[in-house]
């Protein structure tokens, strides 16, 4: 059996993602890996960010363009998530600068960890 940090855990899983977070624009990032199925690598709940990612509907598209958001800043904090997702390459920037965006950044709150 292999433990959560070997590539060969990261070579059998189909989720590698690499989580990104600043928590302020003059702030250094934090980093994570997340592996999924089974849940691991080195972010600290790697299982309620795993379900963070399964429950959440499009959890890597950006908001629709025709979408209307409310000009409702709520934080500094800015993530980059970028990886596979059961097997199909991802790469996503989330904020926290309108309604919409404080959205997709609450519904993957697990995910980003606490600062």
């Amino acid at each position: 059996m292999t433990t959560d940090d070997t590539p060969e855990h990261a070579a059998a899983a189909d989720t590698r993602l690499t989580i990104t977070v600043w928590d302020a624009p003059d702030a250094q990032p934090r980093r994570f890996t997340l592996y999924c199925d089974p849940p691991g690598g080195d972010h600290p709940e790697p299982r309620r960010a795993c379900a963070a990612l399964t429950r959440a509907e499009a959890p890597f598209a950006p908001v629709p363009p025709e979408v209307r958001c409310l000009a409702m800043w709520s934080g500094p904090q800015r993530a980059r998530i970028e990886g596979s997702w059961r097997g199909v390459p991802v790469a996503a920037s989330y904020s926290r600068t309108d309604s919409c965006e404080t959205a997709r950044w609450n519904a993957l709150a697990d995910v980003f960890g606490a600062p």
